[in-house]
């Protein structure tokens, strides 16, 4: 059975954080933040809007894109850090709004490599025919783990969310590869600390990604038989447009075939990757039959990669 998406959705907050507005937060400047990052600006969500709320939204454009009810839905998988509570989990709160009463829910954490998880693992259920419809979502909050003093991550980081229905797809479309991975020893690269904010060393963590990215997406494609040449489309995770830039040159495409929402995003952690596609999707970036790399990495240390057959 071929495996793939069946629609895509997101949601992101209208509350915009500017580069300008940034300088009167922490000692930075606008043209500091776009050199080193590429970000211009970023979403961030009142104190009213948590992740399930925006991983609703999300989810609920997933539903209706891929014409899929949500009492068809057999699990809800929800990669976030920032779930609302420790539990229940975002996935159980979404699944009582959109009444999916007939699905299973749990939440995955595995930082900015959470939705490549979730789509994977939804992947096998399918596969095996356990399940029909699976629901994947990556949802973030950022803005409530970050440290707004720490003028090397306050900079990087927003809000969103992004969702996929994952289904059986025509022969020869869907997941053509994946490739998931960890690297326990290094969590302490990239962790929340006892003041539930996110710490990062950023010079281990370009280091790992600069490597990490370019060499998993270039082993997923190697899996399928194809050649770096056929990639017609690549959304990495938007984490540093340096380290998306080594991805791109590595696979050789030209800067139009790459997804660069981290200019008016920022950094969206699990949500950058399913926003970035849904964005693409829409806009007509991305066509029937496209060949897309999908390829991110996180906390943990994680990395992810999917070579994807674009259509149902």
């Amino acid at each position: 059975m071929d495996v793939g998406v069946l629609g895509t959705g997101h949601y992101l907050p209208t509350n915009v954080l500017t580069n300008k507005d940034m300088e009167s937060i922490v000692d930075t400047t606008d043209e500091w933040i776009k050199s080193r990052t590429g970000i211009e600006e970023r979403r961030i969500a009142t104190d009213d809007i948590d992740s399930s709320d925006m991983a609703f939204v999300a989810a609920q454009g997933a539903l209706e894109e891929a014409e899929v009810k949500a009492s068809d839905i057999d699990l809800i998988l929800v990669a976030t850090v920032t779930p609302d509570t420790p539990f229940p989990s975002v996935a159980c709160i979404i699944q009582d709004k959109l009444g999916a009463t007939n699905a299973a829910a749990m939440d995955i954490s595995a930082a900015c490599s959470g939705f490549m998880y979730g789509m994977v693992t939804a992947k096998q259920f399918v596969e095996t025919g356990a399940y029909k419809h699976i629901l994947v979502v990556g949802v973030e909050k950022l803005s409530k783990v970050t440290d707004w003093t720490d003028r090397n991550t306050c900079v990087l980081l927003g809000d969103g969310a992004g969702a996929a229905v994952i289904g059986e797809v025509s022969p020869g479309k869907g997941i053509l590869s994946f490739e998931l991975g960890a690297n326990g020893g290094g969590g302490d690269h990239l962790y929340q600390n006892e003041n539930d904010h996110l710490v990062m060393n950023g010079r281990e963590v370009y280091k790992f990604a600069v490597k990490q990215m370019p060499e998993s997406s270039v082993n997923v494609i190697e899996e399928t038989g194809y050649s770096k040449e056929d990639v017609d489309y690549l959304i990495p995770h938007q984490a540093n447009i340096r380290i998306m830039e080594a991805a791109r040159k590595r696979l050789g495409i030209s800067e139009d075939k790459m997804a660069t929402t981290i200019k008016k995003y920022g950094n969206n952690s699990s949500a950058s990757i399913p926003m970035a596609l849904s964005e693409a999707a829409k806009s007509g970036k991305i066509k029937d039959n496209d060949l897309i790399v999908l390829v991110g990495f996180g906390g943990g240390l994680t990395w992810g990669a999917i070579a994807l057959k674009w259509g149902r």
